[in-house]
């Protein structure tokens, strides 16, 4: 069980950061800080102050897709969210209606067999539900090569919090790295947006270390918060022998995200050593499981029906987790992507 509140629809962050203001960055978000059930406020820039040397931040390097590109299915227009793409070249997709604002909504009535066509003359046939009782997403076929037809016609997944669209490199982190094969997240790793260079260069010279994995996030609409769908990690070892190291020094390891949870913790074997590692996960991490690796967690605001906040209650404690929404709603903090962010430490 989670805790219970609700986010007035003002909280949301409607745009970036570094449009809220003249001169600002994207690091002009600010930082909750719960350590246990004590909570302090910050801004984002002073997070090196609040880590200390031999901690390790886990970041996710996975970049950003263009993931929603236009069609029609028949007469009808709709707006195709391409999530992940499978091992034997299929890609899951959602199928949503435009809503005459710039956003969409929940499609009702798609089915194996339902032909769209994509813009740029692209076909795309679905044909069978990726979870069985919950077709939201289907795998589908596409004539041609997804990562180019994204390139080409797609732009960022957009929610109806969000004012209007933004570019794509709104939507990428420092940590972005492109891979060779055209893949990667259908959502930011909103986490790791706040960080700048000027951010990182801080962290690094003050003597925290930076440990990259990867984790291809899927569509997470915000009308459906069931559990997560298996989703493409990677944990290098390069990454999993400093993790280790780290922990054996008495440092903590800080996860930038639940995605780098997510990996972080499919890594991980029973006797909590991370080894390296890559493939499919489909962990969903609660207070029942708990955590193996990771000791802290930087987190972007979270809604109370999303399954996120079990990960969060297992690293933290479900008190941290209350005492913190509690404490960002009286600040009036600002959810989602573009919002600001959480940091959970051990008390």
């Amino acid at each position: 069980m989670t805790v219970a509140f609700r986010v007035p629809e003002e909280l949301s962050a409607r745009v970036p950061a570094e449009l809220r203001a003249p001169g600002r960055d994207r690091d002009a978000v600010r930082l909750l800080v719960s350590r246990g059930a004590e909570v302090s406020h910050h801004a984002f820039a002073e997070l090196p102050l609040l880590l200390r040397a031999g901690d390790l931040l886990v970041v996710n390097t996975s970049p950003t897709l263009a993931a929603a590109v236009d069609g029609r299915v028949g007469d009808a227009r709709v707006v195709v969210h391409f999530s992940t793409r499978g091992d034997d070249g299929r890609w899951a997709v959602e199928l949503r209606d435009p809503d005459g604002r710039g956003t969409t909504r929940v499609r009702a009535g798609t089915r194996a067999g339902t032909k769209v066509r994509l813009a740029g003359g692209a076909r795309l046939r679905v044909e069978e539900p990726l979870s069985a009782g919950a077709p939201r997403l289907w795998w589908a076929r596409v004539s041609r090569d997804v990562p180019g037809l994204l390139r080409e016609h797609g732009r960022p997944i957009r929610y109806a919090y969000t004012e209007r669209d933004q570019p794509l490199p709104a939507y990428q982190t420092v940590f972005a790295l492109p891979s060779r094969d055209g893949s990667g997240s259908a959502e930011m790793p909103s986490a790791g947006r706040p960080f700048t260079a000027r951010t990182v260069t801080e962290l690094v010279s003050r003597g925290v270390q930076v440990a990259p994995v990867r984790l291809d996030t899927g569509v997470a609409s915000t009308e459906a918060h069931e559990p997560p769908y298996p989703e493409r990690f990677a944990v290098p070892e390069a990454s999993a022998r400093l993790i280790g190291a780290v922990r054996a020094g008495g440092g903590r390891v800080v996860a930038v995200g639940t995605t780098a949870v997510r990996a972080l913790e499919s890594a991980a074997g029973p006797d909590g050593v991370v080894r390296a590692r890559a493939g499919w996960t489909d962990l969903v991490v609660t207070p029942e499981r708990g955590v193996r690796v990771v000791d802290g967690l930087l987190a972007g605001l979270h809604e109370p029906e999303a399954s996120h906040l079990l990960m969060l209650e297992a690293v933290a404690g479900r008190e941290a987790v209350a005492r913190g929404y509690e404490e960002a709603l009286r600040g009036r903090y600002l959810w989602h992507e573009f919002g600001d962010v959480h940091l959970l430490l051990p008390s």
